[in-house]
């Protein structure tokens, strides 16, 4: 523990947002690597990433504690041109997923949802445990998910709630950039950071050495 590196995660001081502090001494800010820093510049100039890192500025300036991230996601498509969204669904979001769909045609965008059970593929066909099969049958499908509206060509793609570990496939498969409305909590009302602010109290047991068996 001793030789632990330190990191952002372990920082409460954020000089790097405020610039009124003092950095620590383990800030990655004053410690990285030149390169890396001149490197992630660049990269910037690549596709459209300028304009993405520009829209999104923008649309946190002027929606700053006033637009829900529905709005948010709104405006940013818009300013960035896109007329096609996609949306990777968990079926149990399905009728949170057609209450986007409503919103985001009424301001003129073309909608293509995928649910995560499209294909229908059991789960013992991909050599997941048959236990597994007590919570569905058939297995998630975030691949599919992500070359079905790869091939419909969508300009961005929408996570609606999948599970841990299949949105992370999406992420990987997906063609077109991808922006989060639901992170799927079941316990949690899909409001996962609600277990950190009860992370000291009622789910003081996510601690490791506060859980018992």
């Amino acid at each position: 523990m001793g030789n632990k590196k330190l990191s952002c995660a372990d920082c409460a001081v954020t000089n790097c947002s405020s610039m009124d502090k003092t950095y620590p001494a383990f800030c990655l800010t004053t410690n990285m690597d030149a390169k890396v820093k001149e490197e992630a510049l660049k990269t910037y100039e690549e596709d459209d990433n300028r304009k993405v890192m520009q829209t999104a500025a923008q649309v946190e300036h002027e929606g700053y504690m006033q637009w829900c991230r529905v709005r948010e996601i709104i405006e940013f498509a818009k300013r960035m041109g896109y007329t096609k969204l996609g949306i990777a669904t968990c079926v149990g979001l399905i009728r949170e997923t057609k209450m986007l769909t409503d919103i985001l045609r009424s301001h003129g965008f073309e909608v293509f949802g995928v649910a995560c059970k499209a294909g229908a593929v059991p789960k013992v066909e991909m050599g997941i445990d048959e236990a597994c099969c007590d919570v569905g049958v058939n297995m998630c499908n975030p691949i599919l998910q992500a070359k079905i509206l790869n091939e419909a060509k969508t300009d961005m793609n929408i996570v609606m709630g999948l599970c841990v570990g299949h949105d992370s496939l999406f992420y990987k498969y997906s063609e077109a950039l991808v922006t989060t409305l639901v992170a799927k909590d079941r316990v949690m009302g899909h409001n996962p950071v609600a277990a950190l602010y009860t992370s000291n109290s009622y789910y003081k047991g996510l601690k490791k050495q506060e859980t018992r068996s």
